[in-house]
This record gives structure tokens, C-alpha cells and sequence, in this order.
């Protein structure tokens, strides 16, 4: 198993510097890098901004749960509820459903190109096919998915204000005072870094299982679900790294 574990490791990187060439035609190269933005931003937007609000409300909730004692002020919970969106739940678990939503989709798009030969065809004409097909998927991933997430900071913090003063649980002014209070900026920064790297894992992981199907449609429905249990587990192993390393 070990041994297979490193021989995909090997096939992994080796995809990545077979990439990295100088483009064919930089204008096709960018028309396709554009697309899959658009793609990976508008196909996402809607499940982003669902999850989000509803991390953020159920967070305020169950946290004004458990801060049961009047010693304690109503502001922690709106510091808690934005550390926590900050640190952990917008970056996380957001990639891990980005994960499914698109990094599936990545996978199973090149699966088929390499099903139907289009890939083949790519390489006969003299067209470098990790690096117009991988590359733009890639370099839109890390574009986009960070993008997702801050807006998933803002969205999540939102919600629970929402829900805060929706549930009486404190007013919009206390909520607001809290954000501000013993805000650390390191903590943004933090939630930008494990973005960047997340959407490299989702971006590259589903385009490497998608680029190297070998056989029909099953073995492409299984090299999806792949895939998104490698990217999974990853971002998680990644998480615990970052965490260890930069707090």
C-alpha cells in the first residue's frame, strides 16, 4: 500500500511539472482559464452563500447555549462565533464541500476527455494536454475557491447576527461590539493562507484522479469519488499542518 502511495505521489508531482510549460497559444490558455472561473465561481456561488449563513447562525446559537452563565458578557459570543468562522469553519469545511461540488466536476470532466481520446487527440496535434487542460483548472481554483471563502467569512458572520437577534439571543449592536472587540488580525491572514492551499489540493488532486482514468465510465465515476475522499482527508491532514506550524 505504501509502495502505492508513493507511486501516485510520483505520477502527482510529475503531472505538476509537465504543466509548467510555456503555453502554445497564450490567448486559447487564457480563454479557457476564464472559463473555468466562471464555471467553478457561478456553479458554487448559491451551496457558498446556503452553508455559510446557516455556519454562522448555528454556530451563535449553540454557542449562546453553552455561555449559559451571567458572568460572562453577550459580546463573547459574537468574538467566538467570528474566530471560529475565521479560523475553522469557512476555510475547512467549505473547501471540503468544494471538495465534492467541485473538484467532482473536475475530475469527472477530464475523465471523460480521457475516456473519449479527446486528450490523445491533444497530444497528436502537439498540444502539451496537462497544461491547457490541468493548468487553467488549477490556476482557477486557486483564484476562485479563496474568493468563495472570504465571502463565506462575510456571509457566516451575517448569519449569525441574523440569527442572534432573530433567537433574542443578543441585539445587533452588542453582536457588532463584539466583532470588535480583541479582534486579531493574524487570524485573517491565517484564514487566507489555509484558503490558497486548500483550493491548490481541490484544484490538483481532482485534476490529477480525472487526467489519469484509465478505462470507461465506471472506472470515471470512481476516479470522481476518488478524488473527493483524497481531497477530503488532505485538506484535513493540511489543516492540522497549518494549524501546528502558523498558531
Amino acid at each position: 500500500m505504501f509502495t502505492e502511495f508513493l507511486s501516485q505521489l510520483g505520477k502527482y508531482l510529475l503531472m505538476l511539472k509537465s504543466m509548467l510549460s510555456r503555453p502554445e497559444n497564450t490567448k486559447m490558455y487564457w480563454k479557457e482559464y476564464m472559463q473555468q472561473c466562471v464555471e467553478i465561481g457561478v456553479g458554487s456561488l448559491a451551496i457558498v452563500i446556503i452553508i455559510s449563513f446557516f455556519l454562522g447562525a448555528v454556530t451563535t446559537v449553540q454557542t449562546a447555549y453553552q455561555l449559559v452563565s451571567p458572568l460572562i458578557p453577550a459580546q463573547t459570543i459574537a468574538q467566538i462565533v467570528r474566530d471560529s468562522i475565521l479560523l475553522e469553519l469557512s476555510p475547512t469545511v467549505l473547501s471540503i464541500v468544494l471538495a465534492g461540488v467541485v473538484g467532482s466536476k473536475i475530475a469527472s470532466e477530464l475523465g471523460n476527455m480521457r475516456a473519449t481520446e479527446q486528450i490523445d487527440a491533444l497530444e497528436i496535434m502537439g498540444i502539451n494536454p496537462s497544461a491547457y487542460m490541468v493548468w487553467p483548472k488549477i490556476a482557477a481554483a486557486i483564484t476562485i475557491i479563496p474568493c468563495l471563502i472570504v465571502l463565506s467569512c462575510v456571509i457566516g458572520i451575517m448569519g449569525g447576527r441574523i440569527a442572534g437577534s432573530a433567537s433574542h439571543i443578543l441585539s445587533g449592536n452588542i453582536y457588532d461590539q463584539g466583532l470588535r472587540q480583541n479582534l486579531n488580525t493574524w487570524n485573517i491572514w491565517f484564514m487566507v493562507i489555509k484558503s490558497y492551499v486548500f483550493a491548490f489540493l481541490v484544484g490538483s488532486i481532482a485534476a490529477f484522479y480525472g487526467f489519469t482514468v484509465n478505462g470507461g465510465a465506471l472506472e470515471i465515476g470512481r476516479a470522481s469519488t476518488k478524488a473527493v475522499v483524497v481531497t477530503c482527508i488532505s485538506i484535513l491532514v493540511g489543516d492540522y499542518v497549518l494549524s501546528a506550524l502558523l498558531l
